[in-house]
């Protein structure tokens, strides 16, 4: 299935590993724009899902004094829309139709309460405390089909870790699609970050074992790996991924500490057959929702959390640099549907 999904054979041999180590000019960070609480800049992203979840929701409160069904269907209406699914949109409202019938939901008020509250009980179920390393680098592998934002997600996380103060290394093994090398060192400039490359066509899993020796002889606190989302190899896309899991374990024999599945919010339930392919196949840790700022249908991140048991780890909420947040619960469903 994997061949059909990602593509055929390539006849030529790839090429021999050349470790070329990128250099820039760093760019600072005190060039970035005023400092927004998270809060702000989430209830940004999120402005299209607000505008049409909250919106309808309202509707109900504004026309519900008592919560029936006619008002449950009216909210079962609103959480489709705004991408929840199928599955976790009726077990929202099996709950609420339980507590509807033993009148212990008084008011539209009181359901958008409950509403939050059970939002940010799915968001938070998945979630664990993140193990760091006793010993650096931490590796972490970007996961994903291609378009999903993998390689512009990799320099944003490591100007994202940069900024706390840890030092980041680069590995650019998506060596199969055309320009992935030269997106990724553009974005090693901008966060001012080295990284380890190989040509076009190169064994993925070589320029890995470069790339965690050349971290490991540096004292890298993270190693950042943007994989391939196709491969035109005889091997399939996960035959791929987990040669290079295999690779990373010879030399740090509890990595990757992180895979991190990155999503496009705006292929809502498309998507996530495509994610449980992955998590299946390449043992992903967490999800990283991208262009979450484009998109009207926002809710695909509780239906990521509940139906896949994964945490959201981060998001994508725009085009600079400074766009990748470490994703916050509650911050988020009070983005949605008012603190």
């Amino acid at each position: 299935m994997w061949k059909n999904l990602f593509g055929g054979k390539k006849t030529d041999e790839p090429a021999e590993p050349e470790v070329q180590e990128a250099e820039f000019e760093v760019e600072s960070f005190a060039e970035a724009p005023a400092k927004v609480s998270f809060f702000d800049r989430m209830k940004q992203a999120v402005t299209r899902t607000r505008e049409s979840l909250s919106s309808k929701i309202e509707g109900v409160i504004a026309l519900t004094r008592m919560i029936d069904e006619s008002a449950l269907d009216d909210l079962e209406a609103a959480l489709l829309t705004s991408d929840l699914g199928m599955p976790t949109t009726n077990a929202i409202l099996e709950e609420l139709r339980e507590r509807a019938l033993r009148k212990d939901i008084q008011s539209g008020a009181e359901l958008r309460d409950l509403l939050k509250a059970q939002l940010c009980g799915m968001l938070e179920a998945p979630r664990k405390p993140i193990v760091e390393p006793a010993t650096p680098p931490k590796v972490i592998f970007l996961v994903g089909v291609n378009g999903t934002g993998k390689t512009t997600t990799s320099g944003k996380l490591a100007a994202w870790n940069r900024a706390r103060g840890k030092t980041v290394l680069l590995c650019a093994a998506d060596t199969f699609r055309a320009a992935a090398i030269e997106q990724l060192e553009v974005w090693a400039g901008r966060s001012g970050v080295d990284m380890i490359k190989t040509k076009q066509g190169g064994d993925p899993a070589a320029v890995l074992f470069d790339a965690v020796s050349a971290a490991k002889a540096r004292g890298i606190n993270v190693l950042v790996v943007d994989t391939a989302g196709r491969l035109h190899t005889k091997s399939g896309l996960m035959d791929e991924l987990e040669k290079m899991r295999r690779t990373a374990k010879r030399l740090i024999p509890d990595a990757p500490h992180e895979v991190l599945l990155v999503m496009d919010a705006t292929t809502g339930q498309n998507g996530l057959q495509q994610a449980r392919l992955f998590t299946e196949a390449s043992g992903v840790t967490g999800i990283v929702l991208t262009k979450l700022d484009g998109t009207a249908k926002g809710g695909i991140a509780v239906a990521i959390a509940r139906e896949l048991n994964l945490p959201v780890r981060y998001v994508g909420v725009g085009e600079k640099i400074t766009d990748l947040l470490e994703f916050d619960p509650k911050a988020f469903v009070d983005s949605l549907l008012g603190d």
